[in-house]
């Protein structure tokens, strides 16, 4: 059988002033090539172009990957401020559709940074606009200078729920990430549980209740050097695992539960 297709959900940037493309990093196709061992697919992050019955025909799962740009607040009902930073709207009109359609159909699904951040949006949740200036918070966003390993570089613990698909995932309560990201959940969806605390409290794995097939996300950025990382590696193979069965026309996920 051939490796099941992955849909990579790709961002809006410009190569200069004035060529605008779609692109996603090269950890996303490694970590999905390397370590889910799927066939990776970009998909071009807006509908003008990509219509969501035909990408969920053409892909096994999805990567919601993370990204500069904000998913708009307009979307949980808050208004625009300076602090929420830059937006890509295509983005926000394909992603949240396709993230609800995939959890309805059972689809596998995996969302990183930005991504974790659609999954609460698409189910009614909200965002802070700027983490570190929330009391007692600490700063996630990206180390300014240093290497690419650097800013990679784990910072932060995560306690998780015990028991929990998470901590059976990883065998452990508490793992070490990486932190590059300013905005975080402010609000859980209501079908949003979260299974990842942040020690300043802030959520960093969540998966959608009652969804029948693989719908896990996580604030940090597994991708990175994923083959090698104890927590990245098992992740990537759980969705991998079920972009297979998905393939192979399985619709049961054994890491489903309703709590």
């Amino acid at each position: 059988m051939t490796r099941p297709v992955i849909g990579i959900i790709g961002n809006h940037n410009l190569i200069g002033d004035d060529y605008p493309v779609q692109a996603t990093g090269m950890i996303n196709i490694e970590a999905v090539s390397k370590v889910a061992d799927g066939l990776p697919l970009m998909v071009p992050a807006d509908p003008r172009y990509v219509d969501i019955p035909s990408v969920i025909e053409a892909c096994d799962g999805f990567v919601f990957t993370g990204g500069r740009p904000n998913v708009h607040p307009k979307y949980y009902g808050e208004e625009e401020t300076e602090k929420h930073g830059a937006f890509d709207q295509c983005r926000d009109l394909l992603t949240l559709d396709l993230i609800r359609s995939c959890v309805q159909r059972g689809q596998p699904i995996l969302g990183i940074c930005r991504g974790f951040q659609e999954f609460n949006v698409a189910f009614g949740g909200s965002l802070y606009p700027e983490i570190r200036e929330l009391p007692g918070r600490m700063n996630h966003r990206m180390p300014p200078d240093g290497t690419l390993e650097e800013k990679f570089a784990p910072r932060h613990e995560v306690t998780l729920t015990p028991g929990g698909i998470f901590a059976r995932l990883f065998g452990a309560d508490k793992v070490m990430v990486n932190s590059l990201h300013g905005q975080g959940i402010k609000d859980p969806g209501p079908r949003v549980v979260i299974e990842g605390y942040a020690s300043d409290g802030t959520p960093e794995a969540i998966h959608i209740k009652d969804a029948p097939g693989f719908a896990l996300a996580v604030q940090w950025h597994p991708e990175y050097n994923a083959a090698n990382n104890p927590v990245s590696r098992p992740l990537f193979e759980a969705f991998g695992d079920a972009a297979r069965r998905w393939q192979r026309g399985e619709r049961a996920n054994p890491l489903a539960q309703t709590g």
